[in-house]
């Protein structure tokens, strides 16, 4: 991977000068998400740029970012800047992941296919969420040796669960991270007003309609009675009857790393350390879950703390620039996971799209990171930051 990377991205945009593309993509953010609201029906769109209740978790996640001020250092010779990260033994040369978003299809042709590819050319990891479109043995083939990891959605039937569990393996995914935060669908008020839930449609079921665990269940198969399938899956979707006890489960059925994603409370990070699991991601599921729950940045530090070398310890919800990601890491955060940018980008030219958010984010993390006098995201600190109420 080329190294300064931002130098590179830039040049090459500036070099179209006195020839600009007139269609190309867009470089701002906010206008990705304005192509792909041109793009979506309300359903789609507000499924993914939604959140829970009046999203102010969302808002909280944003603000977060904003309250942390950067103070640069100069003349620290930035030459070469280092971007890299090591997650569970391996190395990678961004420290970004594509977090878990699940029923693609609803998004773009390409779906998870498209965003996995993109993931593979970059080096990025990419996360295949239980409710992906396809099954996560073909976003697998086509990512080739790209780097991929598993989201579980612990299932109420723990047959499948185990089943999934193998699948991954089996299909050369290096690490497990079972989202916690989602036993059940949240009052997301878009979504209701909408009435839309894609897996009603049979959308973001490939995983379920591809498993022998789960059609062992079926009267007929999906394919036959696809309505029967889908109720079923509605009866063993979510867990609610969960706790730390049952982390002992996910130990006997997979070698993998596993990593709990949702975790907003130091103790519960204890919890997680005590019952030896290999890492944490700090997350409020991007504001989807619970109206009013503290930003994902303001809890990072707490559980860093608490956490220490036992587990590593990663974050999302809120990362929109490069400046976000430094944030993050100085602030004990090994490396974050991107969501809604890259959704955005796919809505708007699929595979390509997912890419050139990638792209641009990393870009702008590699110039910020030079311009305040820091070389390697790994070395990042807390004393790079003030914070402003």
């Amino acid at each position: 991977m080329m190294e300064n990377i931002g130098n590179h991205i830039q040049y090459q945009i500036y070099a179209t000068m006195h020839n600009p593309d007139p269609d190309r993509l867009p470089v701002i953010n906010e206008e990705w998400e304005n192509l792909a609201r041109e793009k979506l029906k309300d359903g789609p769109y507000y499924y993914i740029a939604g959140g829970a209740g009046i999203e102010r978790t969302m808002q909280a996640n944003l603000e977060a970012f904003t309250k942390q001020r950067i103070i640069p250092r100069m003349l620290r010779n930035v030459d070469k800047r280092d971007l890299s990260v090591k997650l569970f033994g391996q190395k990678y040369p961004f420290p970004i992941l594509q977090a878990p978003i699940g029923v693609q299809s609803i998004i773009h042709d390409e779906g998870e296919i498209g965003s996995a590819r993109a993931s593979a050319e970059m080096g990025v990891p990419y996360i295949a969420s239980s409710a992906s479109s396809v099954p996560m043995e073909k976003i697998a083939e086509a990512m080739g040796d790209g780097p991929r990891w598993f989201q579980l959605y612990w299932s109420r039937d723990p047959e499948i669960t185990a089943s999934f569990l193998r699948r991954a393996e089996n299909a050369g995914y290096s690490a497990i991270v079972v989202t916690l935060d989602t036993p059940m669908m949240a009052w997301r008020e878009n979504d209701l007003k909408n009435v839309y839930l894609p897996f009603l449609a049979g959308e973001g079921l490939g995983n379920y309609f591809t498993d022998s665990a789960f059609m062992a269940k079926l009267d007929k198969p999906p394919q036959e009675d696809p309505q029967s399938a889908i109720m079923h899956w509605t009866k063993i979707f979510g867990n609610t009857g969960l706790t730390w006890e049952d982390i002992d489960f996910l130990r006997e059925h997979t070698k993998l790393p596993i990593i709990l994603k949702g975790i907003l409370h130091p103790e519960d990070a204890k919890l997680a350390v005590k019952k030896g699991v290999d890492g944490i991601i700090v997350s409020n599921h991007g504001g989807r879950q619970v109206d009013g729950a503290i930003g994902a940045l303001d809890a990072l530090p707490d559980i860093a703390a608490a956490v220490g070398d036992k587990a590593a310890v990663l974050m999302d919800s809120g990362i929109r620039r490069g400046s976000d990601i430094m944030k993050a890491m100085a602030l004990g955060a090994e490396a974050v996971l991107v969501g809604r940018p890259l959704m955005y980008g796919l809505a708007a030219a699929g595979q390509k799209g997912v890419r050139e958010v990638m792209q641009n984010l990393l870009a702008d993390l590699d110039i910020t990171l030079g311009l305040t006098g820091q070389t390697s995201v790994s070395s990042l600190e807390a004393a790079l930051l003030r914070k402003v109420e």
